[in-house]
């Protein structure tokens, strides 16, 4: 009965643990092997307390020590009990990681003090994440590039563009279409930034804009003045129109704005949206930079090279190229009053100009008939094509697309940067000879001006499908573009900063410090830093007030500078006695200048 009792108190609940709830990432053979071995063991204690063993049971050291191995392995292992075979991030492609790759790392060298170093390591280290990132995002973006491809022993150039149209959905075949416009033309175009709205300016005065993607009108004027050029600013609010006399601005609904006289006789535009400036070459030689945020004139530059009538913008480094009538093409800054860089590009006037958006290739055309492509890192000519009836205008897509206007025939080349090209990538065929050509961003459609209205082609591979929508958001609402608006206003880059070579722009100029000191040495006229300052000691009784060491130390400086200024000027009167000593006796000796004829 007693070792009933006993056995009965041994299976009491009170103070032990109970057995936690199973889940599901448990491995079930461990589970069931351990409570086997729990039963077990259970079973061998009823046993032993029922035939009056006394003593109680420990468990098996062996078995605990087993059972936590296989605990911690199993919170190292994965919910589905297998192990990773492949740990840590994915690995990115180094061609993946050079696409978005801006400029090489800074090199921080030994003479830089610790703070500089700090914030250069930290702002690598941000931008290296950033291309990380972009790198893996990049799988993200669906849109792919497609070109035109014909069937077997058929050239691309001969497919029309109506079978483009009836071969493509309804909303690309709507793409295109023509603007019979003959009363007005010919005409100039520009599109906008985000690629929706479209500005058509006739030589006769009729100024349009137009959403072109819904084919509505949003505001239509008659400036009833010879119109030389149009142009888009930072959004579709606003735009430029070279009149006959000055330069005027209108909003999007066709009202006046500005008048701007200082601006006379401009032929064409470029407007540079970083820099939120606007600049202008005029048929009296001059180029001019408009600060639209200001609206101010930020330099007027007298280029000398006769009328300016071609000019077209460097998209990387904000670079302005001009092309001249004795075959030059020059880059401007408005930093300098000088260009940059002088090109002879062709034995005759220039034409056109076209600068792709790497900032790499330039392709000229000229009045003797070719078509030149330069690599602008080392100033060589690429490539040189002749052309029969010339090239009158010429535009590059974000591809790398290059159109070219040859009387009323529009031509595009595909892969004409880096090899060479025997025949065109598509034609096209208007009713009026082409004086305006321009490629619609983030879109396949290149816009034609000519002297019966508009055209706007289909061209397969001509833009960006992928958009940065912090840059630049073709879908974006009125609140996004308003924002964008703010934003570009508080980041908006100085005029000051536009070089031929961006990556200067962030290197250290060491011999400036030494510069500066030869300067102020010269000013002052001795060295502050060829002596330690001086330390006054410590007064006793309150004598060694902050103010009572400024005094102490204001007085030992000036002493050290009246004695550096008295050495100067006895140097100085010096010389100046040995001058009158020497003219004495030249006088003594009777020499006369030749300017003592001039003395009363």
């Amino acid at each position: 009965m007693a070792a009933t009792m006993e056995a009965a108190s041994t299976k009491s609940h009170v103070g032990k643990k109970g057995k936690p709830p199973k889940r599901y990432w448990d491995n079930p053979t461990e589970d069931s092997e351990n409570s086997h071995v729990n039963k077990k063991n259970r079973q061998d204690g009823e046993s032993d307390s029922i035939q009056g063993n006394i003593t109680a049971v420990s468990p098996n050291k062996e078995l605990v020590t087993e059972k936590q191995n296989k605990n911690r392995q199993s919170k190292t292992n994965h919910i589905s009990g297998s192990k990773d075979p492949f740990p840590g991030e994915a690995p990115i492609p180094q061609e993946r990681l050079k696409k978005f790759q801006r400029g090489e790392k800074s090199q921080v060298t030994s003479g830089l003090r610790s703070k500089l170093k700090e914030a250069i390591k930290r702002s690598e280290a941000e931008s290296e994440l950033a291309q990380k990132q972009a790198a893996r995002f990049d799988l993200l973006l669906p849109e792919d590039a497609g070109f035109l491809e014909g069937d077997e022993d058929e050239d691309t150039c001969t497919i029309s563009q109506d079978d483009i149209a009836d071969a493509v959905d309804i909303t690309s075949g709507a793409k295109y279409f023509n603007l019979h416009l003959s009363q007005f033309g010919p005409y100039r175009l520009d599109y906008s930034k985000a690629g929706r709205h479209l500005i058509l300016g006739g030589k006769r005065g009729h100024v349009t804009c137009i959403e072109w993607q819904s084919k509505q009108l949003v505001s239509e004027i008659n400036v009833m003045e010879t119109v030389n050029d149009v142009k888009w600013l930072h959004n579709e609010d606003m735009f430029a129109v070279a009149q006959k006399k000055w330069l005027h601005i209108y909003d999007s609904k066709g009202v006046e704005l500005h008048c701007i006289r200082k601006f006379n006789d401009v032929l064409s535009m470029e407007f540079l949206p970083y820099h939120f400036l606007l600049a202008t070459a005029s048929a009296t030689g001059f180029l001019q930079y408009l600060d639209v945020s200001v609206g101010k004139e930020v330099v007027c530059i007298n280029a000398k090279l006769g009328r300016l009538g071609v000019m077209t913008q460097n998209p990387q480094n904000a670079i302005i190229h001009m092309g001249h009538p004795n075959g030059i093409v020059s880059l401007w800054s408005p930093n300098q009053k000088e260009p940059l860089v002088k090109m002879l590009c062709h034995q005759g006037g220039v034409r056109s100009v076209a600068v792709d958006k790497t900032g790499t290739y330039m392709v000229t055309s000229g009045l003797d008939k070719k078509l030149k492509v330069y690599d602008i890192r080392a100033f060589k000519p690429l490539q040189s094509y002749f052309l029969p009836a010339g090239a009158a205008c010429l535009s590059l897509s974000q591809r790398g697309l290059l159109a070219a206007a040859t009387g009323d025939i529009v031509q595009v080349y595909r892969d004409v940067l880096g090899t060479p090209v025997t025949k065109p990538y598509m034609a096209h065929r208007v009713r009026g000879g082409i004086t305006g050509l321009s490629y619609c961003p983030h879109e396949d459609v290149l816009g034609v001006g000519h002297s019966d209205g508009f055209t706007s082609m289909i061209v397969p591979g001509a833009g960006e499908p992928n958009f940065d929508a912090m840059d630049v958001n073709p879908v974006g609402s009125l609140k996004q573009r308003r924002e964008w608006e703010v934003k570009a206003l508080l980041e908006k880059i100085q005029p000051e900063l536009i070089c031929l070579d961006p990556s200067q722009l962030g290197r250290v100029d060491h011999a400036s410090w030494e510069q500066r000191h030869e300067e102020r040495v010269k000013t002052l006229g001795y060295d502050p830093l060829a002596q330690e300052k001086f330390k006054p000691r410590m007064r006793k009784k309150g004598r060694s007030s902050s103010g009572a060491v400024e005094k102490r130390k204001k007085k030992v400086a000036h002493e050290d500078q009246r004695e550096v200024i008295r050495k100067t000027v006895e140097e100085n009167l010096g010389k100046q006695k040995e001058l009158k000593k020497e003219k004495a006796t030249l006088a003594a000796q009777g020499q006369r200048s030749a300017l003592d004829r001039f003395k009363k």
